[in-house]
């Protein structure tokens, strides 16, 4: 049977969440709400569904709800759809401070609800095509460049960017941080646009990013170096580049695993957690310690002035 969907918050990345769940055969998209009456009429009238300007009239009418909305309402909305007893799906980060963040776990565990945060690049096919091939890094090194768009800047570039890299390294580093170092700047906006930090792990693993909203170019790419082994994994090619050393000399392998849409990938995992009530691969406690540890990075940063 299929799950009764609803998306709140339709702009750049929410109209995507409207058009797959009227793809699925998993869901039915039942309304779609955006305070903006006719960006919310345009996508309703393209998936012939209800829309709504107050997104609590489309709670009671959803099993399921997306939350893609600015990060400053991220909390707000999340409890109303929680106290309703609806499941739902996040964009990240899941709000913009930790409190916020813990009284969203609180609140779910008390209503038996389940949260799926939406860090995008787990569903990554590159991704998770190299999971199998990572074990005890000992350094790792991402960069994520974007051209200047407008968008998301609400928040400091590590909310917006550089938490897909961090979600990513605590995912691959099973210790916990011992130690932060950052350096940033505001440039273009009143936030930080452009920032580099540096992570010491227990385990001695130490892992540096690099994230900008002010590139002329768009770079997504993540490096891990391990005592055997150099694996690169280029986020848009889809592509993961090995080079191994073993007792016969020094090799090089390149995978390219078939290409899926993540955020189809995100969505079917979530219906099927919900389908299911299984753990989402990023919920709420996973997006919660990214969401610390990239507010760490811009504490340091404003610190400096």
């Amino acid at each position: 049977m299929a799950l009764k969907a609803g998306v709140i918050g339709v702009g750049y990345l929410g109209r995507h969440h409207a058009r797959i769940y009227s793809d699925l055969e998993e869901a039915e998209l039942v309304g779609v709400a955006d305070l903006d009456t006719e960006r919310a009429g345009e996508i309703a009238a393209k998936y012939d569904c209800p829309r709504f300007a107050d997104y609590r009239e489309l709670i009671g009418k959803a099993d399921v709800l997306s939350i893609v909305t600015p990060t400053t309402t991220h909390y707000a909305i999340a409890v109303d759809c929680l106290k309703a007893g609806k499941d739902i799906l996040i964009e990240k980060p899941i709000t913009d401070n930790v409190r916020e963040a813990d009284a969203l776990i609180r609140l779910a565990k008390k209503k038996g609800c389940i949260i799926q945060v939406g860090h995008l690049e787990r569903y990554n096919p590159a991704v998770l095509a190299a999971a199998g091939m990572i074990h005890e890094p000992v350094f790792i090194e991402s960069e994520r460049l974007s051209p200047f768009q407008g968008r998301g800047t609400d928040v400091d570039v590590t909310l917006d960017l550089m938490i897909h890299d961090i979600d990513i390294i605590l995912s691959i580093v099973s210790s916990p941080v011992r130690h932060i170092r950052a350096v940033g700047a505001k440039i273009l906006t009143d936030n930080i646009d452009v920032a580099k930090a540096w992570l010491e792990f227990g385990n001695g693993c130490a892992a540096l990013a690099t994230v900008s909203r002010l590139s002329p170019e768009k770079l997504r790419r993540l490096k891990v170096i391990q005592r055997d082994c150099h694996i690169s994994i280029d986020y848009q090619e889809s592509e993961v580049k090995c080079h191994f050393r073993n007792e016969k000399g020094v090799f090089s392998e390149v995978r390219r695993p078939e290409k899926k849409e993540p955020l189809r990938e995100e969505i079917r995992d979530f219906l099927c957690c919900v389908k299911e009530r299984g753990r989402p691969k990023v919920s709420a406690v996973e997006a919660r310690n990214a969401l610390k540890v990239v507010i760490q990075i811009s504490e340091k940063i404003r610190m400096q002035g």
